[in-house]
């Protein structure tokens, strides 16, 4: 019998043109990029199939194939959106050129900034507006100045719509939103946190605060994280060795812990 060169999958579904499986059973599907080829793979078939177990989350196959046909459709090359954010920023930046010293600065600051965040790894093509607006807010809630997060979108921003004009996204996803919200409530959050990492002493700053429960003071109007615990503890560390320095030197009883004026 003369074969039909249909090709189907394990489940008898029938494979389309460019669609293929690997050893290991992953699908994969083949397209040309100027006369190059490019290819694309995942674990399922179309949205409805079961991702195997242990699988990082997927696009389907059939899903990534519509998205490339978009963007062929459109003139964008898809192999762009694969680009992280970092990449982005590093080429949009490279564009920048004889910028002030004072410019400078700030897109160097901006760089070891993003550096922390999990955003700067994401892929520019999964980067919507939403995700946008909520790693903004994410800044200002981790304490973040208004400046700060004013400076950061200001190299998102024109970086993110470079892409646009290069044809690699159809829209920027930093073009329409507004800042978050700067409310003196907001920045009473901002001052006791401050104030907290400063090394105030907590009633102090209950009073300040005009709090009538401390816990509020420290449980709800300061964002203390694990740096900031390191750093306390390095700071009582340098204490005690001063303590145990000066001892040391002079000769002296044991200093008392009030000629230490706390930082």
């Amino acid at each position: 019998m003369a074969k039909t060169g249909i090709r189907r999958d394990s489940k008898h579904r029938v494979l389309r043109r460019g669609e293929s499986i690997r050893w290991d059973g992953k699908y994969q599907f083949k397209y040309h990029v100027n006369g190059k080829a490019h290819f694309v793979y995942s674990w399922r078939l179309e949205p409805t199939d079961k991702l195997p177990a242990g699988k990082k989350p997927c696009l389907s196959l059939r899903e990534l194939e519509k998205q490339i046909g978009y963007d062929l459709d459109s003139q964008m090359h898809p192999e762009g959106r694969s680009m992280t954010v970092e990449e982005l920023v590093e080429r949009y930046l490279s564009t920048r050129i004889g910028v002030k010293p004072n410019t400078k600065a700030n897109y160097n600051f901006v760089k070891n900034l993003m550096k922390k965040e999990d955003f700067y790894y994401k892929k520019i093509g999964d980067v919507k507006t939403s995700d946008a607006k909520l790693f903004l807010i994410k800044l200002q809630q981790d304490g973040k100045r208004y400046s700060t997060v004013k400076t950061v979108r200001g190299v998102l921003r024109p970086a993110f719509q470079m892409a646009v004009d290069d044809d690699v996204l159809h829209k920027n996803p930093f073009g329409r939103m507004q800042m978050p919200n700067i409310t003196p409530h907001v920045c009473r959050h901002t001052y006791c946190s401050n104030m907290a990492k400063s090394g105030m002493n907590p009633k102090t700053l209950q009073y300040l605060m005009g709090h009538s429960d401390i816990g509020v003071t420290l449980n709800t109007y300061t964002h203390l994280g694990l740096e900031d615990a390191e750093d306390e503890l390095k700071r009582l560390e340098d204490l005690q060795n001063a303590r145990k320095e000066l001892e040391r030197t002079q000769g002296e009883k044991p200093v008392s812990q009030k000629m230490f004026k706390a930082i």
